[in-house]
């Protein structure tokens, strides 16, 4: 049963630190458990931005704009 003693042992240790280091420890139990989901999210949310920002310029926002007369595609 060294498996028991194991736990047993980790589970005093945990005991024993302070609120900030278990705090700590959880938040980084937590990241790596929620990995890629959290880099999902943080490719979305930089896409959304730069793309936003793209769109907020009056130079590049007529990229996005059908001009009156032009062909489907007029390049």
């Amino acid at each position: 049963m060294a498996g028991a003693g194991r736990a047993e042992s980790r589970n005093r240790r945990e005991r024993d630190e302070s609120a900030v280091t278990r705090a700590v420890n959880s938040v980084f139990r937590f990241v790596r458990l929620a990995e890629f989901e959290i880099l999902f999210v943080l490719f979305f949310l930089i896409a959304f931005l730069i793309f936003k920002d793209l769109t907020s310029r009056p130079e590049y926002n007529q990229i996005l704009v059908k001009k009156p007369g032009a062909s489907f595609w007029p390049y």
